[in-house]
């Protein structure tokens, strides 16, 4: 069983969306799921949700639960802080 999702923040998301329109190859630092590092070079080329867990598939078949990305492109995740609170229903809630 793998353990309990944590939603990335909203901000981070942005960056990983940007991140997959440009359409080149980079440098995705995250945690296997035995939770050694490792460091992917590849494209990002979907960004979705599955049973409550975000997923980023890569154009080399590899697909990373979003909590374990620790950075892309240079831009580390905790950087952002936790994840986003949307406040009184503002907001897109999309991430």
């Amino acid at each position: 069983m793998s353990p309990a999702y944590l939603p990335v923040n909203c901000e981070f998301h942005d960056v990983l969306e940007a991140t997959a329109m440009r359409g080149r190859p980079t440098a995705i630092h995250h945690r296997r799921a035995d939770g050694q590092a490792a460091v992917s070079h590849a494209r990002i080329v979907d960004l979705h949700a599955q049973d409550g867990i975000e997923y980023m598939d890569l154009d080399d078949g590899t697909r990373l639960r979003l909590d374990h990305v620790e950075s892309v492109d240079g831009i580390q995740a905790g950087a952002f802080g936790p994840a986003c609170a949307v406040a009184d229903g503002a907001g897109s809630g999309n991430h």
